[in-house]
């Protein structure tokens, strides 16, 4: 929809659609996951494009099932809220720096991203909201999820193929899904350990050093037949050109401790930052394929970037921070 939206309003504007910007609905699935966690309540990873909407869900799930669906629609607001409009504005503002470029085809990528990244955070705010109370009235009125019939509420027989409104008598919430288990239960005692802290730590330092490494073996300047398709004749002129006249000029080119917020963090928000990388991945993973070297490039960026921030917001930042919370008791 967001896609459909800001292309249709820019192509009727009269913006310049050129190939690069074919590879801007693989961007509105890239979110960056990150865990950060302050005081007593954890906060919510950044998302761009469907990875908001996992946050949503994840919130939805966590508010209490037997409360009004307007108050549990304010709470999964108020979790969810802030996160993905301060990011999704950063995310805008920067590609729209990209317009003071010179270079046009730049210009209109950065055009058609940053609005197509604006009306996927509106229609989240708004459609999927919306979409959010309607299945919380759905829930209410203990519908199936596909007929939307009445269903015989569940009595514990085993047999739940067919009923309805089965939930933690306890905590009055959603049962955990078993990767929420996993992560409350086995993952985040197990990362915060101290002999994994130190793992981590050792692990992080090794993996800045070689990253500021290969940050000085940046090579600047693009080879032009790259800009083609493989097999394009483009190819050949230019392997042509680089053998027999490369001699005569240049090519252009909340909680206790620490330790407690940060399991209690990574409960909460390791699902959806592995959904968001997952699903992710499967967006862009049909560029892998493609036979220009431009889009298989653009897929080792995203696929890095994605594999790099999972790994952040699981592994690293959760340890990091549980040095800065230990501090803080300190004080």
């Amino acid at each position: 929809m967001a896609v459909l939206a800001s292309f249709g309003l820019l192509l009727f504007c009269g913006m310049p659609f050129a190939m690069t910007v074919a590879s801007a609905p693989f961007l509105i699935l890239v979110g960056v996951p990150q865990l950060m966690f302050t005081g007593s309540q954890s906060l919510l990873p950044p998302g761009v494009g469907v990875d908001d909407m996992f946050i949503m869900i994840s919130c939805w799930q966590k508010t209490e099932v037997d409360k009004a669906v307007e108050v549990r629609l304010a709470e999964t607001y108020k979790e969810a809220g802030v996160s993905i409009t301060i990011t999704t504005l950063t995310d805008v503002l920067a590609f729209y720096i990209g317009l003071l470029t010179p270079f046009r085809s730049v210009q209109s990528f950065c055009m058609y991203t940053s609005t197509a990244l604006l009306f996927c955070y509106i229609f989240n705010i708004t459609f999927f909201g919306a979409c959010l109370a309607l299945n919380g009235r759905r829930e209410k009125g203990n519908r199936h999820w596909l007929t939307c019939m009445r269903v015989p509420e569940a009595s514990g027989d085993g047999n739940v193929c067919c009923v309805g409104g089965a939930y933690d008598k306890d905590t009055r919430k959603e049962f955990e899904m078993p990767m929420d288990s996993f992560f409350k239960n086995y993952y985040g005692p197990f990362l915060t350990r101290v002999w994994v802290k130190v793992l981590v730590c050792l692990i992080y330092a090794g993996y800045l050093s070689v990253s500021i490494y290969g940050c000085f073996q940046i090579q600047e300047g693009l080879d032009l037949k790259h800009l083609a398709a493989d097999g394009s004749y483009v190819g050949d002129y230019y392997d042509n050109e680089d053998e027999f006249f490369s001699d005569f000029g240049p090519n252009v080119i909340e909680k206790s401790s620490a330790n407690e917020k940060a399991t209690d963090a990574i409960n909460k928000l390791g699902y959806p930052i592995v959904q968001g990388a997952v699903s992710t991945i499967a967006g862009v993973v049909v560029l892998a394929a493609a036979k220009s070297y431009i889009f298989r490039t653009f897929f080792k960026i995203m696929f890095l970037v994605i594999l790099f921030g999972a790994v952040h917001g699981i592994a690293f930042i959760p340890v990091f921070l549980t040095f800065l919370g230990t501090c803080h008791e300190k004080k």
